[in-house]
């Protein structure tokens, strides 16, 4: 199994960097800086509104049934047409309610109509989510890694033409990126589809069976609150930033949203890991067999790149922020800095909260999700006002510290993992000394980009010092029986 996963991760990794990055700094990116920090912080801000209510488009399904085919793949030719039918309800009503809760915030003109066009992109990216669960939970990880990054090849395209062509590239709008968006996603969706057809043989149709529906709604409400609560705890931010800050809020929020473009960078490759986890655990749980060596696997891969990544992004902080953007202050050169420290959190959380959802501890999570949501909204409407987008990041790195910390405490206790002082002592001790190196890496005479390539070399050595991961233990992964 670990040989399965291992293949399988390094052609989604393969296929992601190719093509996500690229969205993230070549489009992404791009648009805020062609349209200003304000437009682009109302477009941030209200994508996150919808973000956090997308509850009601999911309801736990994706989850759900990726966990529900992993355990049984044939459950998918009864399942796809009762939930497919549910999905599109959902959407319905989502699109209703989450414009009615933007107009009673006080969003009003222009920018309910960019609501309208945000909840056309979420609902679209919902779609196409419940979609991939399905290929994913019948192990098919490269048509879902291809799958993963189709609507954003598409938008890098469209965009692309948009940036080069004289006339639309001296007059793009944000509105044009949320067109984009949707039209990206509905082509994407229609090839998912396809795909889904031709390796399961499901049949594309509707049902209106109410009470199968509603059963899948009613086992599906435990996944549907705890996406509730991580919405809230994860994507309230910039929406408050907006809200709560005064004259400036639209600039603040912009100002937050090109600090976190980069922690999303990374956790970009945790939620890789978390989508190929969920469906692995749940049929090694299922068989009752140890899922130690997997989490150790996913563990000394994504921390000790974190680490680094974190300590090179606070070091480089003020050099990163200004090659990236047109207008940076040290206001967001801060902001930054506590977004990139809250980075190994983020990474360790994909992991251990993934085991909890295979293992099926829901309320177990809701709880630790709860307070994560009551931690967060309390720094963020005391800090927020008074620090603004720096006080936001405060909160985020605070919050999602002491969830990470929580999560693998009763991973731990209800998997039965067992606890390795020496193993998590190697961490701390690789954290301080590539802390050393990055502190030495400054003060050589030479280029900023020469020191950060430095810092990365020595750092990757260091991870293959420490045996975090050998080169003969990934060969051995990868050799076929």
């Amino acid at each position: 199994m670990r040989r399965f996963f291992a293949k399988n991760l390094l052609f989604v990794l393969a296929v992601n960097l190719l093509v996500k990055p690229a969205w993230i700094f070549l489009i992404d990116r791009t648009v805020q800086n062609k349209v200003g920090h304000a437009p682009y912080g109302i477009y941030q801000a209200l994508m996150n509104l919808g973000l956090i209510f997308q509850i009601l488009l999911d309801f736990g399904i994706n989850n759900y049934n990726s966990r529900s085919l992993a355990q049984n793949p044939r459950m998918i030719r009864v399942l796809f047409p009762a939930m497919l039918s549910a999905r599109l309800l959902l959407s319905f009503f989502y699109l209703i309610i989450v414009s009615m809760i933007g107009l009673a915030i006080g969003y009003r003109g222009w920018q309910i109509g960019m609501l309208l066009g945000i909840l056309l992109i979420q609902t679209a990216n919902s779609l196409m989510q419940f979609v991939r669960s399905n290929v994913s939970g019948l192990h098919r990880f490269k048509a879902d890694g291809i799958l993963s990054v189709a609507d954003r090849l598409l938008v890098i395209l469209f965009c692309g033409f948009l940036f080069l062509y004289p006339a639309t590239a001296r007059h793009f709008r944000i509105e044009w990126f949320v067109a984009v968006q949707v039209l990206s996603y509905s082509i994407a969706i229609v090839a998912g589809l396809i795909v889904l057809k031709r390796i399961s043989k499901v049949r594309l149709h509707f049902t209106l069976d109410t009470r199968r529906i509603l059963s899948i709604v009613r086992q599906s409400l435990p996944y549907a609150t705890l996406i509730f609560l991580m919405s809230v705890y994860t994507r309230s931010d910039a929406m408050l930033i907006e809200r709560l800050s005064g004259q400036d809020g639209s600039e603040q929020a912009g100002i937050y949203a090109s600090a976190y473009r980069l922690l999303d960078v990374g956790n970009m490759f945790g939620l890789m890991f978390a989508t190929m986890l969920l469906p692995i655990f749940g049929r090694l749980l299922a068989e009752r067999k140890t899922v130690q060596p997997i989490v150790q696997l996913c563990v000394n891969l994504l921390l000790p790149v974190s680490l680094l990544v974190t300590v090179t992004a606070i070091y480089f902080r003020s050099e990163i922020m200004e090659l990236l953007y047109r207008h940076t202050t040290q206001e967001s050169i801060t902001v930054f800095a506590f977004l990139m420290i809250a980075f190994p959190a983020f990474s360790l959380s994909n992991v251990y909260s993934t085991l909890l959802t295979a293992n099926g501890d829901l309320k177990l999570l809701n709880r630790i999700a709860l307070v994560g949501v009551v931690i967060n909204l309390s720094l963020n409407f005391i800090l927020i006002p008074r620090y603004f987008a720096i006080g936001a990041a405060v909160s985020a790195c605070l919050t999602q510290s002491i969830l990470a910390l929580c999560f693998i405490i009763f991973a731990q206790r209800q998997t039965q993992l067992h606890r390795n002082a020496r193993w998590i002592f190697s961490f701390v001790f690789f954290f301080f000394l590539i802390i050393a190196f990055g502190f030495g890496v400054r003060q050589l005479p030479i280029g900023w980009q020469a020191q950060v390539l430095l810092l990365f070399l020595t750092g990757v050595s260091t991870v293959f010092l420490f045996r975090f991961v050998s080169l003969k233990s990934l060969k051995k992964l990868l050799e076929r029986n």
